[in-house]
């Protein structure tokens, strides 16, 4: 099971949690189980059964879009990282 690393606006949704070990062979079956396991996270990051856009998605040091997006294979010592994109500024 690959480890899922949650950033901290999104742990209210894991009960505090900063890391879940969560099974999947893909980033999109990881993310399936992750939103089986807390429901109420998918409205945070998925939009129509896809990872929303200012979301980005790493496998390790790896950002999805650079693989095979969602479908990026994920083995049991891999560690995924959820980073909401930042904006705002002046």
């Amino acid at each position: 099971m690959a480890t899922v690393r949650i950033p901290s606006p999104l742990r209210k949704y894991t009960d505090g949690q900063a890391k879940i070990t969560i099974p999947g062979a893909t980033v999109a079956e990881v993310m399936t189980n992750l939103i089986t396991a807390y429901p109420g996270i998918e409205s945070r990051i998925m939009d129509d059964g896809q990872i929303k856009r200012f979301i980005n998605v790493f496998v390790n040091e790896d950002e999805i879009r650079t693989l095979n997006g969602a479908e990026s294979t994920v083995s049991d010592s891999d560690e995924i990282s959820i980073v909401p994109a930042m904006a705002g500024g002046k």
